[in-house]
């Protein structure tokens, strides 16, 4: 990397204001020796448009000449550098784009809110109408409703905008270390690029939450560095709306406040009055957010795990030094990973607390003489993952403590941290063999190993099948996905197969009644696969067992009311109906279904009035529409 001279002056600002003190662990103190040794005096500087001598060079002057040249100089290596990251992001993903839809896509898929021209509208004011959706993240429906309308539902399309949001967050990044004068900048962002821990959000359709959430995260890193660079407002309005723009795709960027104060740290060795003050307002923004998103995410089921204080803090350091290993060496990636035993007798939980402890101590003591950027990328590291370490409940703990996609922005940390030490090693290596070896050269054969494994496992998304299969195979005891599996048999009509797949979770399921929302998937795949084998009644036992399982899960409940419906059981049906409504009150299928139950009835006013409540809700809705002119008909013929 070429830096620029003022940022060899002890002191001196350079591009944001770091000094090589602050950036001693990128670079070696010879290396910082060395550049001092060589850099010629400062020249004399000139404002904007003039010369040395503070003449104005009018445009075609003497220093036009050299100008165009010179910023073609810059031009065409940076355009160079960012399309060979884009042509490694496209190669490594070419099984991504002969993916299909897996796993939670098939709730943007069902989504009428995705599907309808007026449900833009629902899914900024009117979230809870979403099915299934327990957070606020109106960004990245925005962008399915937005596609639906340029594609439908064609999953390359869907693909194709992932890899291009990816390939957008790596140039960022890369912008981003060149800006904090990290030494191979680009290297980090190639590492990021195909890295294989990232094949969940950029694989998965709806890891585009991960992907926008990073896009608008590193604009708002990159305004803030340029406001405080120069002061000017506008950058802070920028940092602050993209902050805002980062919370609406996925939540997890909130600690970005928190990030700031590390860069500030690592910066100038303390934080100032000023530094709070200025990302005080980022703050406030972040708390407001993420207290939305948790009152709305409150009307879904409540998720309550009896852990200690104690054993949250296991799995918070066992989580960390997961993603860590991972990140090193990213070798059987299951997807869905086994809960681990964070009992407070298991010596391996005690030594993953230890280990934190003495890393950080240990970089914190050393911060003199290597630097304060080490320290600076794992506390980075480590707050970014804070919102998902355990110690505030979250749904998917019911399925694992850790998932890869939750490292997406925060491997950064950790990516930096190792190019910055390959750097270091490369030049100690060039001095002591007296010999020419450069990162690039150095990173060729890592990055290729990368691109390989990120090539084969995005290959496992290509279906639902082929993803179970592949956790089940890594992780036998993933309950979630022979669940998933046998569902997915169900869609193919595969009943037996479906039977099969459920099989070792229903056996788990009954020692862990607690797991309401496992559970009732199990049941309900064996309800799907019993009635559509004929088995009626053992199909309405399993539905049920599933809704005793998850009273208040929305979803099992509509399985069981739509069976009671079929079998023209209504009075069964309208008790549900009045469960669900009560729970996602802004629901039109729900009123729809409870008018059809109330009509078969014959109860005609009170059908009528649900049917209309569901066109309130949903002027689209089909079913609806259709018992609003039959129950008029017969109305006007019995002259109500």
């Amino acid at each position: 990397m070429t830096l620029d001279r003022s940022m060899t002056q002890p002191g001196s600002s350079g591009m944001i204001g770091f000094d090589v003190e602050a950036t001693g662990w990128l670079m070696s103190q010879r290396d910082i020796r060395k550049i001092r040794r060589k850099s010629p005096p400062p020249k004399p500087t000139a404002s904007r448009g003039e010369g040395v001598s503070g003449r104005v060079n009018m445009p075609g002057g003497p220093s036009s000449a050299w100008m165009l040249p010179a910023t073609c100089a810059r031009v065409v290596p940076d355009l160079t550098a960012a399309l060979a990251l884009g042509l490694m992001v496209a190669v490594c993903y070419v099984p991504a784009m002969m993916a299909g839809f897996v796993r939670d896509d098939v709730m943007f898929v069902n989504a009428w809110q995705v599907q309808k021209l007026s449900g833009l509208w629902q899914i900024w004011f009117d979230p809870g109408s979403l099915h299934n959706e327990a957070h606020y993240w109106p960004i990245s429906y925005t962008t399915f409703w937005l596609e639906h309308k340029l594609w439908g539902f064609a999953p390359t399309g869907y693909h194709s905008v992932n890899l291009l949001l990816h390939l957008g967050v790596t140039v960022l990044l890369w912008r981003l270390m060149l800006r904090l004068a990290v030494p191979g900048a680009w290297v980090v962002a190639a590492v990021f690029a195909v890295h294989p821990l990232h094949v969940e959000s950029v694989t998965w359709v709806t890891g585009r939450k991960d992907l926008l959430s990073g896009l608008f995260y590193l604009t708002a890193v990159l305004a803030y560095l340029r406001f405080v660079e120069d002061g000017r407002r506008g950058y802070y309005g920028w940092a602050l709306l993209s902050f805002v723009l980062s919370l609406l795709s996925q939540s997890i960027g909130a600690t970005l406040p928190v990030s700031l104060l590390i860069w500030h740290w690592w910066k100038q060795g303390h934080v100032t009055g000023t530094d709070l003050v200025r990302v005080t307002p980022l703050a406030l923004a972040g708390l407001g957010m993420t207290v939305a998103d948790w009152m709305f995410s409150r009307s879904m089921p409540d998720v309550s795990l009896d852990y200690s204080l104690l054993e949250r803090g296991l799995i918070a350091a066992c989580a960390l030094w997961f993603y860590a290993g991972k990140l090193v060496w990213p070798t059987e990636l299951a997807v869905i990973y086994p809960h681990w035993d964070i009992g407070a007798t298991n010596p391996l939980a005690w030594g993953a607390v230890v280990a934190t402890i003495a890393v950080v101590a240990l970089l914190w003591v050393a911060r003199h003489r290597i630097g304060r950027g080490a320290l600076a990328g794992v506390l980075f590291f480590a707050v970014t993952l804070s919102p998902t370490l355990g110690f505030v409940d979250h749904g998917y703990m019911w399925v694992s403590f850790v998932a890869e996609r939750y490292q997406y922005l925060a491997g950064i940390g950790v990516i930096a941290l190792l190019v910055g030490a390959a750097s270091h090693g490369a030049s100690w290596l060039s001095d002591a063999w007296n010999i020419e070896l450069r990162l690039h050269d150095v990173a060729v054969v890592p990055l290729v190993i990368l691109g390989g494994l990120t090539w084969l496992q995005s290959g496992i998304y290509r279906d639902n099948i082929t993803l179970n299969r592949h956790v089940i195979a890594i992780n036998p005891e993933a309950r979630t996905a022979h669940t998933n599996l046998g569902l997915e048999y169900n869609r193919q009509g595969r009943y037996e197969q479906a039977i099969d797949a459920c099989r070792i979770e229903y056996a788990d399921a009954r020692e862990h009644p607690s797991d309401q929302f496992r559970n009732g998937w199990t049941l309900v795949c064996l309800g799907e696969a019993a009635e559509g084998l004929g088995r009626i009644d053992e199909a309405g036992d399993y539905y049920q067992r599933a809704v005793q399982a998850g009273p208040r899960i929305p979803v099992f409940l509509d399985y069981l009311s739509t069976f009671w419906i079929k079998r023209q059981r209504y009075e069964e049906a309208l008790d549900l109906f009045r469960t669900m409504i009560a729970l996602k009150p802004r629901n039109a299928r729900y009123h729809s279904s409870m008018g059809v139950a109330f009509f078969h009835l014959k109860r005609f006013n009170e059908a009528l009035e649900s049917v209309k409540r569901a066109l309130d809700l949903d002027s689209s809705l089909e079913e609806a529409r259709t018992y609003r002119r039959k129950l008029l008909k017969i109305m006007k013929n019995q002259g109500n």
